[in-house]
């Protein structure tokens, strides 16, 4: 018999340690009074507040909940003391889907299988204003009767999220499985991304191997707005032909959830799954504002637990958390503006990397404004600058978004509001970059860092 570990909450008879990353842990556990066997999430809560991160825990709870379907890992519960929050799952035996298609191709109607499957739970989780953004075979389970299911909602967003363009613009994701026009950060359409995503994953399953792949990052990103990419020989023609029309780089022309549950290849075996209503209106309001309140009003209920560690309050200063898309795009040799059509809307902008803690890199802001009679202001990690001098072009205004990537390394973006483009650059080279020299590690485009 496994020999289990502490008893969380009263509840729950904790077990062996399924996975880790850098805020959260998840552990085998055991409901003490049904015997279930559940995976339990413990998020350390002042990791995530000192990140800003609590409105995305908040949303992947909220996205949960909304989807509630029989190919997705479903939340049974939230708890939250002062210093964690246990996101209580079901637990999946069967693993990553990624484990099976490492060892290489699936027969075709296993991978169809799958596949439908997997468009049964998307095309749910968008009738519920969900999207996933990062579906890849890494963030699919399968259970003991082989059933896919998707989990990791934590890049997910809600229909609400969108701007008054109808669009999302969080560049998120896996560089391999992402769409095009996510890569180009010009806003686009979550279910024709997550379509995408899909398209990628009936490939590899169908392959063994990626449509799009390269070990050079700019030479990926090419071929995937592209949209180059050869099916292998063995790939039936219909298919081929229904991945040609995934795998379409213009979201315009991208075929449908619905087109492709129309299909001939798809509907072999197929079997729709019944699903309940949508929450629609003010329950659906309720649903999410029901989330907030429970953090809001959190209390330690941990029965055994002897720890007094208060949740540190949220700064004034919140830095913006970075994925792995924006490292990676600030990387030597990554600049990515090539491939694109040349933005001419777009504001100039500068970045730098520091190893200066935010309140210090807030500091010599207000510092630089002061000396160069700029007024200064703060909100939520972003810093405004507006100058006092009429200029060409009326005031000359500059943002300063500090981002964190880990809690000792900081992006620095600095945008131009408004003013003249050549007073922005001529202030950025004559007083801002040498008076910021000495927190300065390296400016994006730079050789060598500053020391």
């Amino acid at each position: 018999m496994e020999k289990m570990g502490p008893i969380l909450m009263n509840r729950y008879e904790l077990g062996r340690l399924l996975g880790q990353g850098t805020f959260a842990k998840v552990y085998h556990a055991r409901n003490l009074q049904s015997g279930q066997s559940v995976a339990i999430k413990i998020i350390d809560k002042g990791k995530v507040l000192r990140s800003g991160l609590i409105d995305q825990i908040k949303r992947e709870i909220s996205v949960m909940r909304l989807v509630r379907h029989p190919n997705i890992v479903q939340l049974n519960e939230v708890m939250a003391s002062r210093t964690k929050i246990y996101f209580v799952m079901e637990f999946v035996k069967g693993g990553e889907l990624f484990n099976l298609v490492s060892k290489g191709k699936l027969k075709e109607d296993v991978a169809r299988k799958y596949f439908q499957q997997l468009i049964g739970a998307v095309d749910f989780c968008h009738s519920r204003g969900v999207y996933h953004r990062d579906l890849k075979p890494e963030n699919l389970l399968l259970d003991e009767n082989g059933d896919l299911k998707i989990t990791d909602f934590g890049l997910s967003a809600l229909s609400e999220s969108r701007r008054q363009d109808g669009l999302l613009h969080t560049t998120c994701g896996t560089p391999a499985y992402v769409a095009p026009e996510v890569i180009n950060k010009k806003g686009y359409d979550g279910p024709k991304a997550d379509i995408w995503s899909c398209g990628v994953i009936l490939f590899v399953l169908l392959a063994g191997f990626l449509p799009f792949h390269d070990q050079n990052l700019m030479e990926l990103y090419r071929k995937i707005t592209k949209g180059e990419f050869r099916c292998p020989n063995w790939f039936h023609p219909e298919a081929k032909k229904l991945l040609s029309r995934i795998l379409d780089p213009h979201p315009s022309s991208r075929t449908s959830i619905e087109k492709i549950t129309k299909n001939c290849w798809f509907r072999k075996g197929y079997k729709q799954i019944e699903t309940p209503p949508s929450p629609q209106g003010h329950a659906r309001s309720n649903l999410i504002k029901d989330v907030h309140s429970a953090f809001d009003s959190a209390s330690d209920n941990e029965s055994n637990s002897r720890e007094n560690v208060m949740v540190a309050p949220r700064s004034p200063l919140r830095p913006t958390c970075y994925n792995a898309f924006d490292i990676i795009s600030l990387s030597k040799g990554f600049d990515l503006s090539g491939l694109f059509e040349k933005d001419k809307n777009r504001r100039q902008e500068a970045r730098f990397t520091t190893t200066k803690s935010a309140s210090m890199i807030m500091s010599k802001f207000e510092q630089i404004a002061m000396a160069e009679s700029f007024s200064f202001k703060k909100k939520d990690g972003t810093l405004m600058l507006e100058g006092s001098r009429e200029g060409r072009k009326g005031l000359l205004a500059i943002d300063a978004e500090i981002c964190e990537v880990t809690p000792s390394f900081y992006v620095v973006e600095m945008k131009k509001k408004s003013g003249d483009s050549f007073e922005y650059k001529e202030f950025c080279d004559h007083e801002l970059k040498p008076s910021l020299k000495d927190i300065v590690w390296a400016w994006q485009g730079s050789e060598q860092p500053q020391v």
